[in-house]
Parts: C-alpha cells; sequence; structure tokens
C-alpha cells in the first residue's frame, strides 16, 4: 500500500458515478473542515481531505507565508509536489479515479499551485477565494483542464488584482475557466454552493443529476 504521509480523512463514494474531490481547507482547518461542503456540492462522491502540515501560531495550513499575502515561494513548491504525491498514492490506495480539488483560501491557493505546477494530478479545480500563488517561469498547457473560480468583490485578504492576473494566467494557458466575482467578502455564501454545484453537474454531464 502507498504511504499516504498526511492525516487524513476519505469518505468513500456512495455514487462511484460522480467525480471524486481532493478538499484542501484554510487557514486554521482540518481534515474535518471542508466535508459537509464537499457532501453538500457533490452528493455520493468520494471526499479525500488531508490537513496541511505548516502550522502558523498553532493553526494547520498547506504552505508558510512570511506575512498576510506573502508567500514563501520555496516552501509552497516543495508543499506542492508533497501534496501531489499524496494524491497519487491515496488515489493508488482508494482506487480513485483522478480528482477534483476543492479548496478554500489557503486551500484554493494551493490548489491554484498545483493546477499551475502538476496539472496532470487534476482533473480540474474549484477554487474559493484564490489569488495567484506565484507567477510561473513558463506558462503551464492547461489543455481545457476545467477550473471555477469564485472570489469575493469585497474580500479583503484575496487582492484583486492577483485574482485576475490568476484569472487571467489559467485563461492564457488553456484551461476551461469560469470565473465569477461574487458580492461577497471571504466568507463562503450560499451563492457559492449553488454556482459550484451546477458547475460539477454540468461538468458531470448531467444537469440535474
Amino acid at each position: 500500500m502507498a504511504d499516504l504521509d498526511f492525516i487524513h480523512r476519505f469518505l468513500p463514494a456512495s455514487r462511484p458515478d460522480r467525480p471524486p474531490l481532493l478538499l484542501l481547507h484554510g487557514t486554521g482547518g482540518d481534515e474535518n473542515d471542508l466535508l459537509p461542503l464537499g457532501q453538500d456540492i457533490s452528493p455520493g462522491s468520494a471526499l479525500l481531505s488531508p490537513r496541511g502540515k505548516v502550522l502558523e501560531h498553532g493553526m494547520p495550513r498547506f504552505f508558510r507565508r512570511l506575512a498576510e499575502g506573502v508567500f514563501d515561494l520555496d516552501d509552497l513548491k516543495a508543499r506542492t509536489r508533497e501534496l501531489a504525491s499524496f494524491v497519487e498514492a491515496a488515489r493508488e490506495t482508494y482506487q480513485l479515479p483522478p480528482v477534483i480539488a476543492l479548496g478554500f483560501s489557503n486551500g484554493a491557493n494551493i490548489a491554484a499551485s498545483l493546477v499551475l505546477t502538476q496539472p496532470d494530478v487534476l482533473a480540474g479545480a474549484i477554487l474559493l477565494r484564490a489569488m495567484l500563488p506565484f507567477e510561473p517561469d513558463q506558462r503551464p498547457q492547461l489543455d481545457g483542464k476545467p477550473v471555477l473560480m469564485l472570489s469575493g468583490k469585497a474580500d479583503p485578504f484575496m487582492p484583486a488584482a492577483s485574482r485576475q492576473r490568476l484569472a487571467a494566467l489559467l485563461a492564457e494557458s488553456g484551461a476551461k475557466l469560469t470565473h465569477h466575482t461574487l458580492d461577497a467578502g471571504h466568507n463562503l455564501t450560499q451563492n457559492d454552493l449553488a454556482i459550484a454545484m451546477r458547475w460539477l453537474e454540468q461538468l458531470d454531464g448531467r444537469p440535474g443529476s
């Protein structure tokens, strides 16, 4: 069995026809935080939910930052590779098809890093309150990979210029990008849930399923 070196929760699918979700929590969350969101957005999907290994004042994160909005890029790149290895090992262990990342805040930023650097690890991504984690040296080849970005117009933590740059880079790299800027702040709303559900249903090819 592959080595699963993240503390994590795994909930098997009750509807194997639905895509599995990789749940990536925000700062201070853990492997339990996004399980209800995953169940609401894609009922019946298998859910794989790791806990970030970095602690910031005792709060789990997926990578280090030097200050608010200032990321430790070396750590980010190393943690992204580490997360990619975990996803591949978990797919082998739990016999999963390719996963769709569902990340919030810090989790959305490392999901964006995965999309930009190791896109083959994911079938797609839902980025909730993300910003550009870094400017890549080379534009990735995303070849129609589906990505949903949901930003908050009044989000104090994700600068408008950075989230717009992320959206532009994804589109320029060939992602099949859907980006909505909602009348919201950093916290999630029912509108986020409804849009993500519809996006997954359309992706799944079964509207209303």
